[in-house]
């Protein structure tokens, strides 16, 4: 039941942030829908290929991509004058999609009884694939290879589902509520790793 959950809500969310970056570089209709289920089931997609789940396995997913073409349905139907905010709400979807997906594909992991590191290896790739593509499509430099904490708090969800600190309905949707609440702060008090450029200054 909690798995039906994390995808239903990591589906919506990340359908919903396809679509607002489509609309946001100004994609046709067709556009908004292709970039809302990309970014959909872009990372689940990945992660079969990773873990030796059949891609196939998708399009068994019926209920799921109803639900997604819904979901883009209706924000490409939204009130004009509520789009402007979609920069801070795109950004709160985006954050539950990387929570809500990097625990599933934990769990995915843990259930094929693969190593730590191959259950940390498919939450990134399960919580972020859908958003890289996305960034990708749009023209973007994709999030998880900004500075900008991201790929970080899927990293310490797949420890806590992969070390068995995670594993109760209750703690897999507390560690969903953490690891979106922590990307959203990461997004607006700006926390970054370090990085460096080699970028010289022009004297």
């Amino acid at each position: 039941m909690t798995w039906e959950v994390l995808s239903m809500i990591g589906t919506i969310a990340f359908a919903i942030s396809g679509a607002i970056i489509a609309m946001e570089e100004e994609y046709d209709i067709l556009g908004v829908y292709i970039l809302g289920i990309v970014t959909a089931f872009g990372g689940g997609a990945i992660r079969n290929l990773l873990i030796g789940v059949p891609v196939s396995a998708l399009w068994e997913q019926g209920m799921f991509f109803q639900v997604a073409l819904l979901s883009i349905t209706a924000v490409f139907l939204f009130p004009h004058n509520l789009l402007k905010h979609w920069k801070r709400w795109g950004n709160i979807f985006d954050a539950m999609g990387l929570a809500a997906f990097a625990i599933q594909g934990a769990i995915y992991a843990v259930e094929m009884n693969h190593p730590l590191s191959a259950v940390i290896v498919a939450a990134v790739l399960t919580g972020s694939g859908g958003g890289i593509i996305r960034d990708l499509l749009a023209g973007r430099k994709p999030l998880v290879l900004r500075s900008e904490i991201y790929a970080v708090w899927a990293i310490l969800a797949g420890f806590a589902v992969g070390l068995g600190i995670a594993s109760e309905p209750w703690q897999l949707y507390l560690l969903f509520i953490i690891t979106t609440a922590l990307r959203i702060l990461s997004y607006i008090y700006k926390w970054r790793l370090p990085f460096k450029s080699i970028h010289t200054a022009h004297s």
